[in-house]
């Protein structure tokens, strides 16, 4: 298409003023035969493009979207939010809006036609300029590609726990030594204590005067031992991190749905890994939804999911960042988000992220976007990406409020 532009249109609209009703008409007909030539291209291929223009409009869709999501013909100068209302194109539009660098990723099920699992792409059709000419969407059909990838995870489980049980061990290794030695360390220091109350004499005078000696000896081996206990709870709590990840990976759990509120898991989250933000020196916000409806889900393996996302956002920051956690809800769904203000995903990392064993981290494991898709997926709910490279990443998690049924477009 620029090839096209640049050649052809640029050349025409710098002397169309001077061409007379002939050449007029030599124009039309090659601009014709340009659109025929791409009507041809863009209903060949089997991924649907859809172009709308700044206010959301459908100005033009392919064969391949009329197949995937049911559009009639006539179609043309609908709403894309009566289209697709899974799209949050509020927030579409404001990015492009905003013009520079920008990745737009949603994934979503449809069940009319037929269900299907699609991934959608935006990108704005005036580039990285600021303002807002449109935008072209790219729907591809993933839902033999995301059967495929189940089965080639379930076919390579047996495989996967040879491997899991080595980095398992190899993970669990560091930090049992850490605890053996801060151990030992505690237990020559409890041996101290014993022999300073054993050589303590009987009578109350020479008890007052060893007293008054050892005090600073027994405040000292007390700190000591406050330090050796936090290291020795915060390996703890790394390992049963590890653990529950692998577990996690290699034997998921069913969902037990029970009603519940999103914000109380997220301020359980908080909770558990506060220490951890605060050594990190980030600053947490919170824009919690007061009146946020009560869904069914299952809290424990909702709170992993944020667990996982925050510590991904936590390590993706240096000091003084921002870690943003947000809830809230439309007619059928709520939905929380957890923001960063890192150094956000290259667009050649999107497409692998949630891939098993996939990691950006030189001691990653990548199992926890894996394990956080299977756990949201397992709740009909879907994840949605938006990333500035150098500004930021942002992972919203949009949950049902009831079960889904069939959409029927209006006539």
């Amino acid at each position: 298409m620029p090839a096209i532009k640049s050649s052809f249109l640029d050349k025409v609209l710098g002397r169309i003023g001077r061409l007379d009703a002939e050449g007029l008409q030599t124009v039309v007909q090659r601009l014709a035969r340009e659109r025929s030539f791409l009507e041809t291209l863009f209903n060949t291929i089997e991924d649907g493009v859809l172009v709308t223009d700044e206010s959301g409009r459908v100005i033009y869709f392919n064969q391949a979207v009329a197949r995937l999501i049911g559009l009639q013909p006539d179609a043309e100068d609908l709403q894309v939010t009566d289209i697709l209302p899974e799209v949050d194109w509020p927030k579409i539009l404001r990015s492009d809006n905003e013009g520079g660098a920008h990745v737009t990723r949603h994934e979503f099920e449809i069940h009319y036609p037929r269900p299907r699992f699609l991934r959608l792409y935006a990108a704005p059709l005036d580039g990285e300029a600021k303002g807002s000419s449109g935008v072209a969407l790219i729907l591809h059909d993933a839902t033999e590609a995301r059967q495929k990838t189940f089965e080639a995870i379930e076919s390579e489980r047996v495989q996967a726990l040879t491997l899991l049980a080595a980095s398992v061990a190899h993970e669990i290794g560091n930090p049992l030594n850490a605890l053996h030695i801060h151990l030992q360390l505690m237990e020559r220091e409890v041996k101290k204590l014993k022999r300073d109350e054993w050589r303590v004499p009987g009578d109350q005078k020479s008890t007052a005067r060893n007293a008054q000696t050892a005090a600073p000896d027994t405040v000292e081996i007390g700190k000591k031992l406050e330090q050796y206990l936090d290291v020795a709870k915060g390996e703890i709590n790394r390992l049963d991190y590890i653990i529950t990840q692998f577990l996690g990976a290699i034997r998921p759990a069913p969902v037990q749905l029970k009603m519940a509120s999103l914000n109380e898991v997220v301020e359980k989250t908080l909770a558990l890994l506060g220490p951890e933000i605060e050594n990190r020196g980030v600053i947490v916000k919170t824009k919690l939804m007061r009146t946020l409806t009560t869904t069914p889900v299952d809290a424990t393996q909702l709170q992993q999911v944020l667990v996982n996302l925050v510590k991904n956002a936590v390590q993706a920051m240096t000091t003084d960042g921002t870690l943003t956690l947000q809830t809230g809800e439309t007619s059928d769904s709520v939905w929380v988000s957890v923001a960063d203000t890192g150094g956000g995903i290259p667009q050649e990392q999107i497409n692998r992220i949630f891939e098993p064993f996939y990691t950006t981290k030189k001691k990653g494991s990548g199992l926890g976007l894996m394990i956080v898709q299977r756990i949201v997926r397992a709740h009909n709910g879907r994840i949605e990406l938006d990333s500035h490279v150098g500004r930021g990443t942002t992972f919203r998690i949009w949950l049902p409020l009831h079960e889904r049924k069939p959409r029927l477009l209006e006539n």
